[in-house]
């Protein structure tokens, strides 16, 4: 099969999709993103870059036309211009008609009803006061059914006295799974319709902000377990017959089970890993999928973990990183950062990935890299720190 210069436009330019651009790059690949962020990090990296919302529909329809494929770093685009633009002749992944379901999480929970996919019991809920007609299934979990993202969006509620928290909008009422681990599966499959599974991954989540604060790849869980939650990854996407990169996210309860808690239609926080710690990354395997290349290896060369640096609380400003130079004197660490100017409490300003023989040393590791690297800037009060910014 020929090959020529493949002209890929992106929606979004965040971390993620720099990443995508360092992989893209590898095979001369032309890079247009659109961002409404001026100073987003791919601007630096993209050969083109055009400042825009990706929820207007005359921005996106533009934006498309001179482009070969187009793809997604975040859900929060205008469907029904990738649905013009893929009716257009454009190839367009993932599927507009499954980025739809993903957008609202309302839809997703269906998906898996209908579908057979193990998940939680739910509810829909439209409003505030529809949520306290289902007190008896206190505590759960309220997420808004749409533009949650990062933590935001996403209310326990443990009492009929916390009832006041739930959303005054379309919504999922969850029941509170008191899980094991939250783990993660990231998925490719091809327009050919080659697939291939990444390793399982164990999450664990800010205790209060709801976002990965680090992981360790692969799970520490028995193989039968790893086995179950990929085939239900696997079955997710042949479902859908989804081209393109679908991460996972999954409780594992303390039974045994494996809920399918949400996915992701694109590179996720979960496999940043990927790009020293396995044979292929999940940014490069996205680009095989899309361009119907053959899918990587996705073995894994050792043990590896994963830290979010996250903007430091009591801090917003130009970012400064300190104690940098103490983590990449450790052996086996790789420091990423994604460019953005300003941090902000809880930011997600880059990320460590971590390299070990064997997985005992990565836990040790993992606190050393959170104890000596912080993002920091200027000081500002405990009232404007609050802000969580992904």
């Amino acid at each position: 099969m020929a090959f020529k210069q493949i002209h890929l436009g992106i929606l979004g330019g965040g971390q993620l999709g720099k990443m995508l651009i360092q992989a893209a790059a590898d095979w001369n690949v032309y890079v247009k993103v659109l961002d409404p962020a001026p100073d987003a990090p791919c601007r630096a990296l993209a050969h083109e870059f055009v400042c825009g919302a990706l929820t207007d529909y005359q921005t996106v329809v533009h934006f498309g036309q001179d482009v070969d494929i187009l793809t997604i770093e975040i859900e929060h685009v205008n469907v029904q211009a990738l649905e013009t633009l893929q009716a257009q002749g454009k190839r367009v992944y993932p599927d507009p008609q499954w980025l739809q379901i993903i957008q609202d999480k309302r839809l997703q929970k269906q998906f898996y009803q209908a579908h057979q996919i193990p998940t939680a019991p739910f509810v829909l809920t439209e409003n505030r006061a529809d949520v306290a007609r289902y007190a008896d299934r206190l505590p759960a979990v309220h997420k808004l059914g749409k533009e949650g993202y990062d933590g935001r969006g996403v209310q326990k509620i443990n009492t009929i006295a916390e009832l006041p928290k739930a959303f005054d909008a379309p919504s999922v009422l969850e029941q509170h799974i008191d899980f094991e681990k939250e783990l993660s599966v990231i998925v490719a499959r091809n327009r050919s319709g080659q697939m291939e599974v990444f390793p399982v991954v164990e999450m664990v989540f800010h205790p209060e902000h709801n976002l990965v604060e680090y992981l360790f790849a692969p799970a520490n869980v028995p193989a039968t377990i790893a086995h179950k939650a990929q085939k239900i990854a696997e079955q997710i996407v042949a479902t859908m017959g989804y081209v393109g990169l679908l991460a996972v996210e999954m409780f594992l309860t303390k039974q045994g089970e494996i809920l399918v808690n949400e996915i992701a239609p694109r590179p996720h926080n979960s496999g940043h890993h990927t790009i020293e710690a396995n044979y292929t990354s999940q940014y490069q395997q996205l680009l095989r999928a899309i361009f119907d290349f053959p899918l990587g290896d996705t073995t894994a060369r050792c043990p590896a973990a994963m830290v979010n640096l996250l903007g430091e609380p009591g801090y917003t400003g130009e970012a400064v990183y300190k104690g940098i130079e103490k983590v990449l004197a450790l052996p086996g660490v790789y420091v990423h950062l994604y460019g953005k100017t300003i941090t902000k409490p809880f930011r997600k300003m880059g990320h460590v990935t971590i390299l070990a023989t064997a997985a005992d040393e990565l836990a040790q590791k993992v606190a050393l890299v959170k104890q000596r690297l912080k993002v920091i800037g200027e000081q500002r009060t405990a009232a404007q720190t609050s802000e969580v910014i992904s």
